[in-house]
């Protein structure tokens, strides 16, 4: 390419500017220099496509553009001068009008000569070209349908014969594959596509294999789709190691038009977003399986009539206009997919086991990509092999080397590249049973207990799990705020995406694996565990899910490193296992019942031989009587969470203070026996959060709550039979959050609330009885927001809000959720 091509576009480009400082500011030649304008704003983006095409042009047509290249740097030689020519030298601005007219009708012949005699030259070339290529394709598809032909598959039928039943087989997986699913979700893609202007970034992500793909080729074959953007859409894989200046160059010649320019060898210009496009023709770019947010971000245009669609496992917030998260299908639609790939058909057949292929059904949780997988390796398998399949499903593990290769590996390309620590904490979440809710707080402590993280750290792992949708955060509205709790947040995750988990963890010899796992449905301690009891197992974490767990059911086994104990039970009575006590670096224990009624612990004093125990859940149990003779020292955190208390916290039972000398967070929810909070928890001087919420028979708190001088947070969320607050309250000194929402017969805030001086947040929505406020609110210096109903107390505090600069009084949302029903 001649130099003069570069030169062209940027004497172009300034010529335009100082014609339009002319029309400005001369009468004489503002005529020509508009005209101007516009026919070198028509030669401007042809001149561009040729200086970054790489082609190199015949010497005829370079040297036309040599000749224009001349004639536009006269042209601004000549502005040059009109610009510096005196208003009074009327003989000079005559001379010079006269030169622009000249200037207009010679740039103007190029237009209608030279340049339509190349579009003709361009457009015979083409079609030449193309007939050409046509007729070398036609004799290599005859060339291969011969040699397709001579060949056979094990015995019989042709070749050509089997890929046809292939692409038939898939086209029908195709059309059965979502039914209702793929038409609402390419309705709504539609949508976000055609029906808005002002976007042009788009989304459509989900977990793997959830038929992401197929929804965006569905969109691209949509006839109106098609239609919108006259047939110009163009589909491109990313993938995760792209060469992306070559897929650059791909776009650019696409939505240029030339699509000549994919070679790579010529640089796409870095200033797209920055120049002012006209309107071109509308196209449409599909970038499949985009893996980063830093190629993604090189691939956008946006240029005026293009738009984007991104298909990838990731949420790019920061760089999509608006998103679709793809909906996993739904049962009668789940069931469809997996007979057409077991069955060749679309229903169940009546000879087979129906029942069976309902529960294999369900174990797939209506991801296509692994009904697919599942129902093709199972395809023509006797019966047994199908109960043993569901079996190994329901545990967890592989039901055959494709479900792995084909299904797990495929899908352990999400978890790859992730941080190492990311990874870690992702291969966590399958020490939780599947189906069920995973209250945030118990990942949060044992992340920040085994990965060295703090609980910032820990939160922000979670959210980048959510972006990549390797997990799902079920949040209620108040959730996310520097001061709520996690109890407000929990995760779930789909149990294809469990099962990876597990089968990414079990990989070694038993005895050293990081995690030690007991599979869901199991008895008793599994078999392989029992026969490899004679060593020390090196879990870090250790989870076991039993039924009914006596003494003499436990076998002997040693961890010595096991620093997470998960205690995932059904039953009426459960007695703690014995190993507990061999386990020096044990640092939280989860305990969590998921029977009918709360279940009695039995051996709890095995909890004194845990020195190092820092965390403890107790999850619908019975809470037995704290028999424990050595202090624990190092434990910062109970939570009691739909339990029977009894009498097991009253001081006549057990000194608090003593045998949690360092207690710093307490957490009592869906307690229903709980009436008054026991007095000794007023001593445990170095409490700092207090949370005792959905406690929906607790009236009273004890009068001496002001000696928690340590206490900052203070929950009593939904606790609609208490009445009044006790009026030591006042003393906290280091108060900085008080929530009283939903306590809905509370009457008043304390008189003398103006002494907590450090009180920076109050969350008071839904506390119906409360018609007024204290005079002292007005001295709250630290209050910075106020959380409460849109009545006439929140009129009262916007009246405070003028005498506190720093308050902001915002109104709750309505928000009813009883989610929490299901899970037990």
């Amino acid at each position: 390419m001649a130099l003069n091509d570069f030169f062209a576009g940027e004497i172009a480009t300034e010529l335009i500017k100082t014609l339009i400082t002319i029309t400005r500011k001369s009468c004489l030649c503002k005529s020509s220099a508009e005209n101007l304008i516009s026919t070198i704003d028509e030669l401007l983006p042809i001149i561009q496509e040729i200086k970054y095409s790489g082609v190199e042009l015949p010497a005829i047509r370079q040297s036309q553009l040599d000749r224009l290249s001349e004639t536009l740097r006269d042209g601004l030689d000549l502005c040059n001068k009109v610009l510096s020519s005196a208003r009074w030298n009327v003989y000079k601005n005559l001379q010079l009008a006269r030169k622009m007219e000249k200037l207009e009708k010679k740039v103007a012949r190029f237009l209608k000569g030279p340049m339509q005699a190349h579009v003709l030259a361009d457009v015979h070339h083409i079609r030449f070209e193309t007939t050409e290529r046509f007729d070398r394709l036609e004799g290599s598809a005859r060339r291969l349908e011969q040699r397709l032909g001579s060949m056979k598959i094990g015995g019989g039928g042709w070749m050509g014969e089997a890929v046809k039943r292939v692409g038939v087989a898939e086209e029908r997986n195709l059309g059965n594959l979502y039914g209702a699913g793929l038409d609402l979700g390419k309705k709504k893609v539609k949508e976000m596509v055609i029906g808005t202007e002002d976007c042009c970034v788009f989304g459509i992500c989900g977990i793997g294999g959830s038929g992401k793909t197929t929804l965006a080729s569905e969109v691209c074959r949509d006839l109106e789709v098609q239609s919108y953007f006259k047939d110009r859409i163009l589909f491109l894989t990313v993938a995760q190691s792209p060469n992306v200046e070559l897929l650059r160059a791909k776009i650019f010649g696409f939505i240029c038009g030339n699509e000549a320019m994919d070679s790579g060898s010529f640089l796409v210009p870095q200033w797209n977003s920055q120049v002012e496009w006209r309107n071109g023709p509308r196209t449409l770019v599909v970038l499949d399986d985009v893996w980063s947010q830093g190629v993604l971000e090189q691939l956008i245009f946006r240029i005026p009539g293009c738009k984007t669609i991104v298909v990838s496992r990731f949420k790019f917030s920061n760089v999509l206009d608006a998103t679709y998260e793809v909906e996993l299908l739904r049962e009668d639609e789940a069931k469809a997919l997996f007979c057409c790939t077991a069955f060749g058909e679309e229903t169940i057949p009546p000879a087979a086991n129906e029942a069976l292929v309902k529960q294999i059904v369900d174990e797939c949780k209506g991801l296509p990509l692994a009904l697919k997988v599942i129902g093709a390796s199972l395809r023509d398998q006797p019966e047994m092999y199908w109960v043993s399949a569901k079996k190994r499903l329901s545990r967890g593990e592989r039901i055959c080397e494709s479900h792995e290769n084909k299904l797990l590996e495929r899908m352990a390309i999400s978890v790859e590249y992730l941080p190492r620590k990311v990874k870690e904490c992702f291969l966590d979440l399958g020490s939780f049973p599947e189906d069920k809710k995973i209250p945030l707080d118990i990942l949060i402590n044992m992340w920040v207990e085994i990965h060295d993280l703090d609980e910032e750290e820990a939160f922000a792992v979670l959210v980048e799990l959510s972006d990549k949708n390797l997990l799902t955060l079920v949040k209620e509205a108040r959730a996310g705020d520097i001061y709520s709790s996690y109890y407000d947040i929990s995760v779930t995750q789909h149990d294809v995406l469990r099962d990876l988990a597990l089968h990414l963890s079990n990989r070694g010899n038993i005895n050293e694996q990081k995690r030690l796992i007991m599979p869901r449905g199991d008895s008793g301690v599994p078999r392989e565990w029992e026969r490899n009891s004679d060593k020390p197992f090196n879990a870090l974490i250790v989870s076991m899910h039993a039924g009914d767990m006596k003494e003499m059911d436990w076998p002997r086994m040693e961890f010595p490193k096991a620093e997470v104990l998960i205690l995932n039970f059904s039953s009426n009575e459960y007695f703690l296992p014995p190993f507990m006590s061999e386990m020096p670096k044990l640092r939280a224990l989860i305990l969590i019942n998921y029977g009918t009624s709360n279940a009695t612990l039995l051996n709890f004093p095995v909890l004194t031989n845990l020195a190092n125990l820092r965390s403890l859940w107790l999850e619908k149990v019975c809470v037995p009587q704290l028999s424990i003779t050595t202090p624990l020292s190092n434990l910062r955190k109970i939570s009691l969470v739909l339990c029977k208390i009894g009498n097991s916290l009253e001081p006549s039972v057990v000194d608090l203070p003593s045998i949690f000398p360092c207690l710093s967070e307490l957490a009592i929810d869906h307690c229903d026996d709980l009436v008054e909070l026991p007095t000794s928890i007023c001593r445990m001087n170095k409490l700092k959060s207090l949370s005792i919420t959905n406690c929906h028979n607790l009236h009273k708190l004890p009068a001496d709550l002001g000696k928690l001088k340590c206490l900052q947070i203070l929950r009593l969320y939904a606790c609609p039979t208490l009445k009044t607050l006790p009026p030591t309250i006042c003393e906290l000194a280091w108060l900085k959050y008080l929530d009283i929402s939903q306590c809905v017969n509370l009457i008043s805030l304390p008189d003398e609330i103006s002494r907590l001086v450090s009180l920076e947040k109050i969350d008071m929505r839904e506390c119906l009885q409360i018609w007024d406020l204290p005079q002292s609110v007005s001295s709250l210096r630290s209050l910075r927001h106020v959380i409460c109903d849109e009545d006439e107390i929140f009129w009262l505090w916007k009246d405070i809000e003028k005498t506190l600069p720093e308050l902001h009084v915002l109104v709750a949302d309505k928000c009813y959720n009883l989610d929490w029903l299901n899970e037990h």
